[in-house]
């Protein structure tokens, strides 16, 4: 086995109210959960270039090399949450809590230990259901980086730290009035140049040319089909792209 320190954004996540709703219904609640994990958290803590290190029953745990992605993907998670399971009533919705730290941790090969870990699941106890709590070093660290308005809860004893943790929270109404993180700006398309339509036509216009002038009879009048062609690709050229249609079924005929 392997063990290795360094530093790391640890991301904590558990289930509010998590007993109550196994009680009310254990399969439904476990299954709902594991859709939730499957379709919303693991997707984002990839594509926020994190990891999963453990699932915890009720939550999970995952490490990210930046505090910026750890913090960015909780809130996407958290925004993402909010439009899942519209059909049930409130008290049955699953909600998370998520705390974020940034701290010096034990890693083995399938999991991470330390003060940073043990904070980062302190914080997501404090945390309100759909919100999020992070310490001070990683609002320190996103401070000018992310626009989000974390409210300072003071200092705060937790369970197992010796020292006070001062913590910041997202509050879940901050949250819900963020947009949905897969909403896109739409960037403006580039006008596309009518230029090899154009050319695109006259090739073909002029091979066209180039046939009729070959196979048509000797004995017709100077004024043959490759001059009518050679003509009306001039025009076509001349009038743009929307003319080739026409110039095709003339040539045709």
């Amino acid at each position: 086995m392997t063990t290795s320190r360094r530093l790391a954004a640890i991301l904590a996540v558990d289930v509010a109210g998590y007993s109550r709703l196994m009680g009310a219904d254990e399969e439904g609640t476990h299954e709902r959960l594991r859709a939730n994990i499957r379709e919303l958290v693991d997707p984002k803590i990839k594509e926020h270039r994190g990891r999963i290190v453990k699932n915890t029953g009720d939550g999970l745990l995952a490490e990210f090399q930046s505090v910026v992605d750890a913090v960015r993907c909780a809130v996407e998670v958290q925004r993402g949450m909010l439009d899942r399971e519209p059909e049930l009533p409130e008290e049955r919705r699953i909600r998370f809590r998520i705390g974020v730290n940034l701290g010096d941790i034990i890693a083995e090969d399938d999991d991470i230990f330390g003060d940073g870990v043990n904070v980062a699941a302190r914080l997501e106890a404090l945390a309100e259901p759909g919100g999020i709590c992070v310490s001070r070093v990683v609002r320190e660290q996103i401070r000018d980086k992310l626009p989000f308005s974390f409210e300072d809860r003071g200092e705060q004893a937790v369970k197992n730290i010796v020292r006070p943790v001062r913590v910041f929270a997202l509050r879940a109404e901050t949250i819900a009035e963020l947009p949905i993180p897969d909403a896109r700006i739409a960037v403006p398309r580039r006008r596309r140049s009518i230029v090899p339509e154009v050319a695109g036509a006259a090739a073909v216009l002029l091979a066209m040319a180039a046939i009729a002038w070959w196979v048509w009879p000797t004995g017709r009048p100077s004024s043959s089909p490759a001059t009518a062609v050679a003509t009306a690709a001039t025009t076509s050229i001349a009038r743009g792209p929307r003319r080739t249609a026409f110039v095709h079924c003339r040539a045709a005929v």
